[in-house]
């Protein structure tokens, strides 16, 4: 991720020399969006090495995939897609997610203070790292990315309901974390 980007070559010509096995061209798309995609890995990963084994993988299925891009919708978007779901499979295979009992998935969610507007992007992102890899993930999904819960059982291969539990518990810890943070900065001269 060390190297710059060259914008002036176009985003056709970028797929069209990445589908050719132009190396060249790989290597700028990998300069023009892995920064923003390892901003996407760190959100559902646990530690920085872990981001960069999902930004690895990532690549390596945008590269084995480049031909099945279109051109509908935009690339990028296309790319931040196979970076979540390559997120999502990397948790899935560890299966992190718990069931939960019917009881569980009556909880109430829990008020989710808007105290984050407050802290600075690298803060949040590290409080989100401290969550379980299961609330981390749904965390993400929801808030993040809206998917909906739906989607989300969907796609992990849970309930609905865990779904929701999870979103909920994450939120809670959060919040918690949150105010732990903000009370040790004040305490802090």
């Amino acid at each position: 991720m060390s190297e710059a980007s060259n914008h002036s070559i176009s985003e056709s010509d970028l797929v069209s020399g990445c589908i050719k096995g132009d190396r060249k061209m790989q290597r700028e798309l990998y300069n023009r969006y892995a920064p923003k995609m390892y901003g996407v890995c760190l959100r559902y990963a646990g530690s920085a090495e872990e981001a960069e084994d999902i930004l690895q993988e990532g690549f390596i299925k945008v590269f084995r995939k480049i031909e099945s891009y279109r051109g509908e919708g935009s690339f990028e978007g296309w790319i931040r897609r196979i970076f979540v779901n390559t997120a999502i499979e990397y948790y899935r295979k560890k299966t992190y997610l718990q069931p939960i009992t019917e009881h569980e998935e009556n909880t109430v969610e829990g008020n989710f203070l808007s105290v984050l507007d407050s802290l600075a992007e690298k803060d949040i992102i590290n409080l989100v790292q401290q969550l379980s890899p299961g609330y981390r993930t749904v965390f993400n999904m929801y808030v993040v990315e809206g998917y909906t819960h739906k989607q989300i059982a969907d796609m992990l291969g849970i309930s609905e309901g865990t779904s929701k539990s999870q979103l909920s518990r994450a939120k809670q810890i959060l919040q918690d974390m949150v105010k732990t943070y903000i009370d040790k900065r004040k305490q802090t001269p």
